[in-house]
């Protein structure tokens, strides 16, 4: 019976410790009284914690504020320098490591570009990567390997969590690859390795446009299509870990191939690749040809130089992401342009509809690289498709919008992964 006492006070303490800590990092810079009223814990428990927070150097001060009658009230704020997360990003075309501080500012960066189908996309290359970018940043940062809380690994594909972290990548011809094994070789940080789209879900939901929904999606669109669904404050993964595999919905039965091995998939319309794709169908061979000379011939030379743009993007071994944003930008002068993206704003309002008809969100968030092109011009379109295809009701109670944190956030995201154990456990280590 002593040793059960003696577990659920410490278990008790831990518990205040980390219900302290989150207060102090999402309400921070707060005073200890407003801590009382924002955990409904003790002013002596609070004082008792704080104290522990303040030894461990976790805590620091920062100024004072005025109080009604009484002495001046200290505020106190999570230490950014008291440890640092390193994020990695494994995209489709590189990949991306980056480390921050404990309040999530860059403090160094570290990328590879990877070749699209290439063997450098295998999992042996692409650890040998991860490895060295974890070397770089931590040596171009300064900081020191003890005070790196962990690394967050955000992947494509599913990540079936267990005694190891296994990804499973269809769509690249991978299955149960354990990259956790693997890269335990070259490093021994704390490992966190999820799914790159439900990472940058968190994120978009602690310091973007999910802050203060309890109900959302964060539909991300880049190389691939993904979804991080947002439950009750928590994310939903399903019976294994695939909930969210948004981009390999059908919505065409006997439509165009997907990677995934599939037909009609919404990635295989909506993804940037598929994109690019369909406009260069449009265009005539490979982004510009035989069709676009004759529409040339016909009075549309707008079209023509646009077609060129994008093949010359390509040509010149851009990525993606150059030749899409001349297809939108483009669409303003150009019809065919015009024409493959409002097809892709139909389908993807049809595919953001079945997220509102099954889950019922607060909030849908358009994100990723594509996904941020798309809907800065297209956002008024996708919402009327979406408003055709979705029910009445549901549809009118949920926002529509874009994520705040930018293209290229699934480093960030995938660091949200250690610090959201930091902030449950209390401890950087």
């Amino acid at each position: 019976m002593g040793q059960m006492n003696r577990r659920t006070v410490r278990d008790l303490r831990r518990g205040n410790r980390s219900t302290l800590l989150r207060q102090l990092y999402f309400q921070g810079p707060v005073s200890r009284q407003e801590l009382g009223t924002l955990t409904g814990l003790s002013s002596g428990s609070v004082s008792n914690v704080v104290g522990e927070l303040l030894a461990d150097g976790l805590v620091e001060e920062a100024g004072s504020v005025e109080s009604d009658g009484g002495r001046p009230r200290t505020l106190l704020r999570v230490a950014p320098g008291s440890g640092h997360l390193i994020g990695v990003d494994v995209g489709e075309t590189h990949v991306r490591v980056e480390l921050f501080d404990l309040t999530l500012t860059e403090l160094a960066r570290w990328e590879h570009p990877l070749t699209p189908g290439g063997l450098e996309r295998e999992p042996e290359p692409v650890v040998g990567h991860i490895l060295t970018g974890l070397d770089a940043v931590v040596a171009k940062s300064g900081a020191e390997p003890g005070k790196v809380i962990g690394v967050g690994v955000g992947v494509p594909g599913v990540v079936e969590q267990g005694d190891e972290a296994l990804v499973h990548g269809p769509t690249a011809g991978r299955d149960a690859v354990p990259l956790e094994r693997l890269l335990r070789t070259g490093t021994e940080l704390p490992l966190f390795i999820d799914n790159g789209a439900t990472a940058q879900g968190q994120a978009e939901m602690w310091f973007g446009a999910g802050r203060g929904a309890d109900n959302a999606v964060i539909a991300l669109i880049g190389s691939g299509v993904g979804a991080a669904i947002v439950t009750a404050g928590m994310p939903y993964r399903g019976a294994t870990s695939s909930a969210g595999e948004w981009g390999h919905t059908v919505v065409q039965v006997g439509g165009r191939a997907c990677r995934c091995g599939a037909v009609g998939c919404l990635e295989a319309y909506v993804g940037a690749q598929a994109v690019l794709d369909r406009y260069g169908r449009r265009a005539g061979g490979v982004y510009g040809g035989a069709e676009g000379d004759a529409a040339a011939g016909a009075g549309a030379g707008a079209g023509v130089g646009a077609a060129a743009g994008v093949g010359a993007c390509l040509g010149a071994g851009e990525d993606q992401q150059a030749a899409f944003a001349a297809i939108v930008g483009a669409a303003g002068t150009e019809a065919r342009a015009r024409e493959v993206l409002e097809e892709t704003a139909a389908y993807l309002g049809a595919g953001i509809a079945d997220l509102i008809n099954l889950f019922n969100p607060e909030r849908i968030i358009l994100g990723g690289w594509a996904g941020l092109l798309l809907g800065g011009r297209m956002l008024p379109r996708i919402r009327a498709a979406t408003a055709s295809y979705a029910l009445h009701r549901p549809y009118a109670q949920t926002e529509i919008g874009l994520a705040e944190l930018g293209p290229d956030a699934v480093a960030l995201g995938a660091a949200t992964l250690p610090l959201a154990h930091f902030l449950a456990t209390g401890r950087a280590r």
